[in-house]
């Protein structure tokens, strides 16, 4: 019998967790870069003569090498042409590299074994932060043989960005910060704000609204030493509880503590009642999962004992009766529309 993959995480009321991994410094941030150019030095997989941007582009290269030759006469399969695309660190300096990614925009069956041509990289505002060059890295393998087969047009050029202009960004001097939190809510930015302030002994952070807390530099400190503080310092984070469902993978992500109220089922052919009680019953034919959770798989019957109907063991309970994916998710979204299960429920 085939079941889709579940996955239940651990995901509590209430848990511990670093500033820095529930909120960033606003400002603080990559930044996207992107480029065109040709890759060259492949075995007869580039693009075909049907691309005629590939062909304009190696004509303009080598007219810019005093090389004069009309596109139309340009036969060669050993070149493709590629955007580049990268993120741009922040407080990036000069002469630093990065990894840049590589991929075809023609019909190349392939970019193994290319080199990139220098490519200068842009930023939104179309001055050139970045150039990039390098022999290219597919992964994998694209022939036959032993090893995983891999992508063969997007590629990667390990260290092959080299920085050549400085995003401004001056921390240093400034009196103020501003912090986000990734996911909004009021209890998060209170907890954040209450933190902080708690650490310094002063009202040096101010939650603003559910996703931002505006910061003050405290006396004796630079901003530097004042963010490097905050974002090492510990609050109790409250994580909102919901069940997430990926209807092509089949993957359930859900709290084991997401509670299921009793409720009666019925899917295509199939019943399932879902009983809470003090003592967990175990009638004829029945199979105990655990102590606290009993299958009745004559009745289709789920015995569960107070305080444990939740999510995980409804999920355990129906892939033992047999239900198939479709099945499985159909069920959870009914008890979600019933109010069998009150928190969100989110399909992806």
């Amino acid at each position: 019998m085939r079941f889709f993959g579940l996955l239940f995480c651990l995901l509590t009321m209430a848990e511990a967790a670093r500033i820095s991994e529930v909120a960033n410094i606003v400002g603080v941030r990559d930044n996207q870069i992107i480029g065109y150019s040709l890759v060259v030095g492949l075995k007869k997989t580039g693009d075909g003569t049907t691309s005629k941007f590939t062909l304009q582009s190696i004509a303009n290269m080598l007219k810019a090498m005093n090389i004069d030759m009309n596109p139309v006469d340009i036969k060669s399969k050993n070149v493709a042409a590629v955007v580049v695309t990268a993120k741009f660190a922040p407080f990036a300096r000069q002469g630093d590299s990065f990894d840049v990614t590589v991929s075809s925009i023609g019909d190349a069956k392939s970019l193994e074994g290319g080199t990139l041509l220098m490519t200068p990289l842009k930023g939104v505002d179309g001055k050139i932060y970045a150039l990039a060059q390098g022999s290219i890295s597919i992964g994998g393998k694209n022939e036959k043989g032993a090893g995983a087969e891999s992508h063969p047009t997007v590629g990667m050029v390990y260290g092959g960005g080299l920085v050549e202009r400085e995003i401004s960004q001056d921390l240093y001097h400034q009196n103020n910060a501003t912090l986000s939190l990734k996911t909004s809510s009021f209890a998060n930015s209170v907890a954040i704000q209450n933190a902080i302030n708690a650490k310094y002994r002063t009202n040096v952070a101010s939650a603003v609204d559910p996703r931002t807390i505006q910061l003050q530099l405290p006396k004796n400190k630079s901003m530097v030493e004042f963010l490097a503080e905050v974002q090492s310092l510990d609050i109790n984070y409250a994580q909102e509880q919901k069940i997430i469902i990926n209807e092509r993978t089949g993957t359930i992500v859900a709290g084991v503590d997401v509670e299921v109220k009793p409720v009666v089922i019925t899917q295509g052919d199939m019943t399932v009642k879902i009983l809470s009680q003090n003592e967990v019953s175990k009638p004829a034919g029945s199979v105990a999962m655990d102590k606290s959770l009993v299958i009745g798989l004559n009745e289709n019957e789920v015995y569960t004992e107070k305080g444990t109907t939740t999510v995980a063991n409804i999920a355990r309970s129906l892939q033992k009766l047999g239900a198939t994916p479709k099945e499985m998710i159909s069920i959870l979204q009914a008890m979600k529309s019933a109010g069998a299960i009150s928190v969100d429920l989110e399909i992806i």
